[in-house]
C-alpha cells in the first residue's frame, strides 16, 4: 500500500494543483470550473508522458472520478424528488430516456460507435460532464472512448454555459412565470452549476424550482448508468436479468444510493453533508483535470464533426421537450 501511495502521489499532486488553480480562476474571473480544469489539463498533456506522474494521473481519472460520482448522492433526498410533482417527474424521466435513446440512434446514423451515443446522450440528458464521466466509466476502456468523453465534456460545458445566459432572458421575453421557467431550466440545462446560475438570473423562486428539478435529473444517473452497465458495459451480462446481474452494479453507484438514503434520513449535520458535497465537486474537478492531462487537442480533432452535431441536436431536442411541457401547463 505504501508503495502504491508513493507511486500515485506525484500525479495526484499535479491534478490537485490544477483543481486549485481552476478554483482561483472561477472565483476571481468567473466561468465554469470544470471547463478550466479540462483546458489546463489539455495544455499540460506533456506531463502525462513522464512516468513519474502517469500512475497518479490514471488513478485520478478512474478512482477519484468514481468516488466523486458516488459522493454526488449526498445532494439528493427523497423529499427533493417528491417535491417536483408527478407530471414534472414523468416529463423529466421521459426527456432523459428519450435523449439517451436519441444519442444511441444518432451515433448509428452518423456511423459512430454506439458508446459515443450513450456518453453524449447521458451527458445531455442527465447532468453534463459528471454524467459523461459516469457513463464512460462503465463502458469498455478504449482510447476512442476516452477522447470522445473529453470532447463531450468540452461540448456540454460550452453549450450549458450558452444556455445559462440565453434561456433565462428568452423565458422572460416570452412572459413565462417563475414556476414553469424553473422547471424548464432544471430540465434542459446540462450542468448543475449552470442550472442554479440560470435560475437565479430569472429569479429566486425559479432558482429553487430549477435546482430541485435538476437534482431529480441527477438522481436518474443511477438507473441510467446501471442500465448501460448491464446491457452495453465492459462486463455486460450474457444471462437473463436476475439476482445474478446485481454483481454488475458498479460499487460507486451503490455508494451513490447509500449517500442519497443518508441524506434523506437527515442523520448527518448539515455541515457534514455540505462538506461531502463539496468533496464530490473537488473530486470531479480533479478527475476532469486528469482526463485532460491524458489527451490532447490533436486527438480530439480526429473525432471529426459528427460528435458536435450530435451534442447540438440532443441539446435542442431536450429543450423542445421542456418547452412543450411548460407550454401545455400554462
Amino acid at each position: 500500500m505504501l508503495t502504491t501511495i508513493r507511486k500515485n502521489t506525484p500525479g495526484l499532486l499535479v491534478c490537485l494543483l490544477i483543481a486549485m488553480s481552476t478554483s482561483f480562476l472561477s472565483e476571481n474571473y468567473g466561468g465554469p470550473q470544470l471547463l478550466y480544469a479540462l483546458l489546463i489539463g489539455l495544455s499540460l498533456h506533456f506531463l502525462y508522458l513522464n512516468e513519474a506522474v502517469k500512475s497518479g494521473i490514471d488513478f485520478c481519472a478512474k478512482t477519484v472520478l468514481r468516488l466523486g460520482v458516488a459522493f454526488l448522492g449526498i445532494r439528493i433526498t427523497f423529499a427533493d424528488i417528491g417535491a417536483i410533482g408527478l407530471n414534472t417527474g414523468l416529463m423529466v424521466m421521459f426527456a432523459v430516456a428519450a435523449t439517451v435513446a436519441l444519442g444511441f440512434f444518432l451515433a448509428k446514423l452518423l456511423k459512430l460507435s454506439p458508446d459515443f451515443g450513450l456518453i453524449a446522450g447521458g451527458s445531455v440528458g442527465i447532468c453534463g460532464a459528471s454524467a459523461a464521466l459516469a457513463v464512460a466509466s462503465v463502458l469498455p476502456k478504449t482510447k476512442e472512448n476516452e477522447r470522445f468523453t473529453l470532447l463531450v465534456v468540452v461540448g456540454v460545458t460550452v453549450l450549458s454555459t450558452i444556455a445559462m445566459v440565453v434561456y433565462p432572458f428568452a423565458l422572460q421575453l416570452l412572459d413565462i412565470t417563475a414556476l414553469p421557467a424553473g422547471i424548464f431550466l432544471g430540465a434542459t440545462i446540462h450542468d448543475v452549476a449552470q442550472v442554479v446560475a440560470a435560475g437565479m438570473l430569472f429569479g429566486p423562486e425559479a432558482g429553487d424550482v430549477a435546482t430541485v428539478v435538476k437534482l431529480f435529473r441527477v438522481a436518474l444517473l443511477l438507473p441510467v448508468v446501471l442500465f448501460i452497465s448491464i446491457f452495453f458495459g465492459a462486463e455486460k451480462s450474457s444471462q437473463h436479468l436476475g439476482w445474478g446481474s446485481l454483481r454488475l452494479i458498479p460499487i460507486f453507484l451503490l455508494g451513490f444510493v447509500a449517500l442519497s438514503v443518508v441524506a434523506s434520513m437527515q442523520i448527518l449535520p448539515s455541515s457534514v453533508t455540505q462538506s461531502i458535497g463539496e468533496m464530490s465537486r473537488w473530486m470531479l474537478v480533479i478527475a476532469i483535470g486528469a482526463a485532460g492531462l491524458k489527451t490532447n487537442f490533436q486527438e480530439l480533432a480526429k473525432l471529426g464533426w459528427q460528435p458536435v452535431v450530435m451534442l447540438v441536436v440532443e441539446t435542442v431536442f431536450i429543450a423542445v421537450i421542456g418547452l412543450i411541457f411548460i407550454s401545455s401547463s400554462l
